[in-house]
C-alpha cells in the first residue's frame, strides 16, 4: 500500500488532517526533559517515569519504519451558560481514545507486517510526530495548529513496519500574535528557554483534570465557570476563526460520537453521588477528573458565580 492510498483510507474514516513521517528517534526529547526538570508537569508523575519510552518509536513497535498521523475534528458549539458546567469541546461527547482507536484499526486492516495504533495514552511525543507528518506547527499556546483547519482536533497514530513515502514537516507560525497569552486566565503560558511553554501547575486544564485535592484559592478564583478543561487559548486563536477565504476552519464535527451529552446543572454536579457520577461519566473523558475532582470543580464554579453576582 502506498502512502497516498493509506492517507485516503484515513480520510475515508473521517480523519483530517493526515500525514506520514518516518519512525525513529524523537527530536524534542531534551525539551521535554527540561520542562520536566522545571516541574511544569505538576502532579503528572507518569511523564518523567515514561520519558525513556518516548525517546524512540522502537519502544512501541520494534522494527517500525513509518508513522501515519491523523487528526479528528471535535469542534462544536459549547454551552457557556452561567450555572451550567463549562466543558472543553473535546470532552463533550464520547472518550476520543475509543473513537480514534476504533477508526485507526479499520484503517490498518490488511496492512502487511506488524502495526500498532497509538492514542495519547501511549508514551509518544504526539505533537512532534504530528508536526513531522505535516499535520501542523506549534502555537504559542503549545497546541498543534494546522494553518487551514486550526487546532480543534485530537491526534492518533498508526505505527507500522511498512516503509512509506513521508510528507514534509509543517511550516507556519503565530507571528506577533499573542492573543492566547493575554487571554489565559491564570497566565499559564510562560516564556522559558527561548520558547513558549504551558505550566501545568497553573493551567486550568491541569487544575480541573489532573490536580488532586484542594486548589489554591488564588487559582480557584480564576477558574471561572470551567468545570473540566479549558478552551480559552483556542477560543481566541485566529486560526480557529472561520473566514471567507478559509471556510474549512472551525467547521462543526461530523463525528456523531463527539456530540455533546446532556449534563446536570452545577448545583447537581456539586453534590452528585458516586453512583450518579459513575453513570454520567461512563465512556466519557469527564471520568478522568474523578468523582471528588468533578464535585470540587463544580463547587468552585458556584463560588465564582456567586462572587461575580455579588460584585
Amino acid at each position: 500500500m502506498t502512502s497516498d492510498e493509506l492517507k485516503q483510507r484515513a480520510e475515508a474514516e473521517g480523519f483530517g488532517p493526515v500525514g506520514v513521517c518516518a519512525a525513529g528517534d524523537a527530536w524534542s526529547i531534551d525539551r521535554l526533559q527540561e520542562w520536566l526538570d522545571a516541574g511544569r508537569h505538576a502532579g503528572m508523575d507518569w511523564m518523567p517515569r515514561s520519558i525513556a519510552l518516548r525517546r524512540t518509536t522502537e519502544s512501541l513497535l520494534p522494527g517500525g519504519r513509518s508513522v501515519l498521523a491523523v487528526g479528528l475534528n471535535y469542534a462544536q458549539p459549547a454551552d457557556r451558560t452561567p450555572g451550567q458546567p463549562w466543558i472543553a469541546q473535546y470532552a463533550l461527547g464520547r472518550d476520543y481514545h475509543k473513537v480514534v482507536r476504533q477508526r485507526l484499526r479499520r484503517v490498518a486492516e490488511g496492512l502487511e507486517g506488524a502495526w500498532r495504533v497509538c492514542v495519547d495514552s501511549a508514551p509518544m511525543l504526539e505533537r512532534e510526530w504530528a508536526h513531522r507528518a505535516g499535520l501542523g506547527w506549534y502555537g504559542k499556546n503549545t497546541m498543534l495548529i494546522n494553518s487551514r483547519q486550526g487546532s480543534l482536533f485530537v491526534l492518533g497514530f498508526l505505527l507500522m513496519e511498512a516503509e512509506l513515502e513521508p510528507d514534509q514537516p509543517s511550516q507556519g507560525g503565530c507571528g506577533s500574535c499573542r492573543a492566547c497569552i493575554d487571554a489565559c486566565p491564570t497566565g499559564a503560558i510562560v516564556w522559558a528557554n527561548d520558547r513558549w511553554q504551558v505550566d501545568a501547575r497553573t493551567c486550568i486544564s491541569g487544575l480541573t483534570i489532573e490536580h488532586k485535592g484542594e486548589i489554591a484559592p488564588e487559582l480557584a478564583a480564576k477558574m471561572g465557570g470551567w468545570t473540566f478543561g479549558c478552551d480559552v487559548c483556542q477560543d481566541v486563536c485566529p486560526f480557529n476563526s472561520r473566514r471567507e477565504s478559509q471556510p474549512e476552519r472551525a467547521q462543526p464535527t461530523q463525528v456523531a460520537d463527539f456530540s455533546a451529552r446532556p449534563l446536570p446543572s452545577l448545583e447537581e454536579l456539586a453534590e452528585i453521588s458516586y453512583k450518579d457520577w459513575d453513570r454520567l461519566t461512563a465512556g466519557s473523558p469527564l471520568r478522568r477528573a474523578g468523582w471528588e475532582g468533578l464535585r470540587r470543580n463544580a463547587q468552585i464554579n458556584l463560588q465564582n458565580l456567586a462572587s461575580k453576582r455579588g460584585q
